[in-house]
């Protein structure tokens, strides 16, 4: 026993020698051993370099008088070796209409930080895409439908995932492609105006003449004359 006959002003506490070993990480790293490179993987222990490598991808959509421009930056793990990779390490979203501020911020936030734990990321694409606006989603150019702002996120991340090569979208085989070609030519031809007096012999853009009901009215002679029935303004 140890008597203390002082005020004590302080205290410490003693850790093993290999606790304190073991509060400082080093990179996860695999292989090693021989010639070959040692491989780090992407975790949350990995510091953010001074220069990263990114994308900024334009969203505009019909619900708002302005764009959201979205920037995914990336890192590269094992550079210069047979190992490199590119993951995404953060993303940033900025637009003018302030109304999302809030959850803009909070979403950028917790996608970066599950972008930098590591692991299979690909899940908040089907995560985001499957979020619906209560008021209604809107149509894109060229006919897709998106749900909701968030899920126009998704779509975007979607992307960049393919274009780094993390996400591989599953591709048509020829026997499925020769079946949509056929399905679609199908489509148009059912869809062809079958009206027999759909073709004119008449110049385009004639008026319809309201003796004979003909759409062969022309200016000729500074006169409205048909070119069917005859009918002139002039007499």
């Amino acid at each position: 026993m140890i008597k203390v006959d002082k005020k004590i002003v302080g205290y410490a506490v003693k850790r093993p020698a290999a606790d304190e070993k073991g509060t400082k990480r080093d990179f996860k790293r695999e292989g090693g051993g021989g010639k070959r490179a040692e491989v780090i993987r992407m975790h949350e222990k990995l510091e953010r370099p001074e220069v990263l490598i990114g994308s900024t991808y334009k969203v505009k959509t019909p619900i708002s008088d302005h764009a959201m421009y979205v920037t995914i930056n990336d890192i590269i793990l094992n550079e210069g070796t047979e190992y490199e990779k590119r993951r995404p390490f953060e993303i940033f979203i900025n637009s003018k209409n302030l109304d999302h501020y809030q959850w803009i911020v909070a979403l950028t936030r917790i996608i970066s930080a599950v972008f930098r734990k590591g692991g299979d990321v690909t899940f908040l694409v089907e995560e985001l895409k499957a979020v619906f606006d209560p008021r209604g989603g809107y149509w894109q150019p060229g006919g897709r439908f998106m749900p909701s702002i968030i899920a126009e996120l998704g779509h975007v991340i979607e992307k960049h995932l393919v274009m780094i090569g993390l996400l591989v979208v599953p591709e048509l085989d020829e026997r499925q492609k020769q079946m949509l070609a056929q399905k679609r030519a199908e489509f148009e031809e059912s869809k062809k105006q079958r009206d027999a007096f759909a073709k004119s012999d008449y110049p385009e853009g004639a008026q319809l003449c309201v003796k004979c009901s003909t759409a062969a009215v022309i200016t000729m002679d500074g006169c409205m004359t048909c070119l069917n029935c005859g009918d002139s303004k002039c007499g």
